[in-house]
């Protein structure tokens, strides 16, 4: 066994935990089908969202987990549920009104409102294509649509009509009294309409795989419940597609977790294994409440990625899936640089400590080494008092610092330097607030301003810090991150900030002596 299979199996890294829950499905005997099947779905109702990166992101870290713990062969499904009826017309697209006649029509039947492709739901699959494609995930789409007319689903939706009254059974103990009269696992597709119809159902012939039932006029019709003709509701849908696919692992999020009973209840009545779940935690909004794509609260991964990597948002993803998180753009700051440090401690890591680093998960186990010589956070604050309105303001004053460095060897930096200015202009300059010192911190930045003056230690951070350190000590502050803090907020305008002496080596000796100048002589406040 290799030491990295070794280290694997005993990781406590959630996605080796998952993986390994996984491989004992088939510890005895290898899947007759050859693989083992990851899934994610996407409802092709709205554009691809940060939920989508997260899902599929977070099944490619057990992927890949699974992938060094076994050697049975694996694939990834993104299955687009682009055969539901439009029920709601989402208010970021164009043409409403022409969308409002097409209520309740499968999604691929639905046209596109903005020109470019066949449909609704085919625009917007293109879209989760490109969406995945940028992020370089590895998996193969499926359409509903096609997976329904096709017949590739026809022997599980036969099966569901010759046991239908199992389904049955366990959709109505869900559901409230007056629901359960009306209620129906199979939904018919009007023949003349097009549209997804939620009408009572007569009578299912489980012998001739059809429904009978009346339309809304009235009419009755009897359909196959085969090649497209009808289509389950969503929750039986889960259940028949695991069954008919034979997966072995699906992620969703919380507000799933009390159906989970009902879909494995039908994977098994039509005849599947369940598969394994993961369920994880939502994301919070600033004031804590559930992000939701119709409030529009929340970040979307557009906005994410205009202020910082991809990298980050992986990162951001990986941390504790079965804890709420508040997902908003002050946790992107920290993400950065959490993610660069655990890319910058990979190299001097063993086998075990390597894969419970993040970052073994977040690139499979093939991390690149991070070209950060400064944090983000310290950029923001470059940015803050530097006055630059580009990167090459901003490379001044690194280059100076990493003689070394430059914007093509490093540019994961140079990247970061842009996105700090998008950050600094959009979140930090705003609420910038700048207060005058008390007279102990006054007399306290005199006396750091003087032992700058008299520095002869050059650029060296830790020295710095430890002088900074010795100033707030020296002058009586208990607890001492109170000198921390009055320098943030008479410097700086913010109530937080970096390592003072990296920030000083950063920004300059003479360069903080004069902005401290500004400071003491009440120019900050002002601004």
């Amino acid at each position: 066994m290799s030491a990295l299979r070794d280290a694997a199996l005993k990781s406590k890294a959630w996605p080796f935990e998952e993986a390994r829950r996984i491989a004992a499905r088939y510890a005895r005997k290898d899947p007759e089908k050859g693989h083992v099947l990851f899934e994610t779905g996407y409802g092709p109702s709205g554009l691809p969202h940060i939920g989508t990166f997260g899902e599929v992101a977070r099944t490619t870290m057990i992927r890949r987990a699974f992938e060094v713990i076994s050697d049975i062969p694996t694939r990834l499904i993104c299955f687009s549920d682009d055969l539901d009826g439009m029920r709601k017309i989402p208010d970021n697209v164009p043409n409403q009104a022409m969308l409002e006649e097409h209520r309740q029509k499968p999604l691929t039947s639905v046209p596109d409102p903005f020109g470019e492709y066949p449909s609704f739901g085919d625009h917007n699959n293109a879209m989760l294509r490109r969406f995945l494609d940028t992020f370089g995930f590895e998996y193969e789409f499926y359409s509903a649509t096609q997976f329904y007319k096709s017949g590739q689903f026809d022997d599980t939706l036969r099966l569901a009509a010759e046991r239908y009254d199992a389904i049955m059974e366990i959709m109505l103990a869900s559901l409230r009294e007056e629901r359960q009269q009306t209620y129906s696992c199979f939904l018919p597709i009007h023949p003349e309409t097009g549209r997804v119809l939620y009408v009572p159902i007569r009578h299912v012939d489980a012998r001739e795989g059809t429904v009978t039932f009346d339309d809304e006029e009235g009419r009755e019709w009897t359909l196959p419940v085969t090649g497209g003709h009808c289509k389950l509701q969503w929750k039986p849908d889960f259940g028949a597609r695991w069954a008919a696919l034979d997966v072995d692992f699906e992620m969703y999020g919380k507000d799933h977790s009390t159906n989970t009973p009902i879909y494995d209840g039908i994977c098994a009545v039509l005849g599947g294994r369940p598969p394994d779940h993961f369920t994880y935690e939502l994301f919070l909004d600033e004031q804590g409440q559930k992000i939701s794509k119709s409030k529009g609260n929340g970040l979307t991964i557009d906005e994410w990625l205009t202020y910082a990597a991809t990298e980050s948002l992986s990162y951001f993803m990986y941390q504790k899936p079965k804890t709420a998180k508040k997902m908003y753009f002050d946790v992107i700051p920290r993400a950065v640089d959490e993610y660069h440090q655990q890319l910058k401690a990979y190299p001097g890591q063993d086998v075990d400590g390597q894969v419970n680093n993040p970052v073994w998960h977040i690139h499979g186990g093939q991390p690149p080494a991070s070209q950060m010589v400064v944090p983000f956070s310290m950029l923001l604050n470059l940015a803050s008092v530097a006055g630059a309105k580009d990167k090459d303001g901003l490379w001044g004053f690194i280059r100076r610092y990493a003689p070394d460095a430059s914007p093509q060897g490093n540019p994961d930096l140079d990247a970061a330097a842009g996105h700090a200015l998008a950050y600094y202009d959009r979140f930090v300059a705003p609420t910038r607030e700048f207060r005058a010192p008390t007279e102990k911190e006054r007399v306290a930045m005199l006396d750091l301003r003087a032992r700058l003056g008299d520095w002869t230690g050059g650029l060296d951070a830790e020295a710095l810090q430890t002088m900074v350190f010795a100033v707030g000590t020296d002058h009586g502050f208990d607890p001492l991150r109170d000198w921390f803090t009055g320098l943030y907020e008479v410097l700086l305008g913010a109530k937080q900030g970096p390592r003072f002496g990296g920030f000083i080596a950063l920004y300059g000796v003479a360069e903080t002596v004069a902005l401290i100048d500004r400071a003491l002589a009440g120019e900050l406040t002002k601004a």
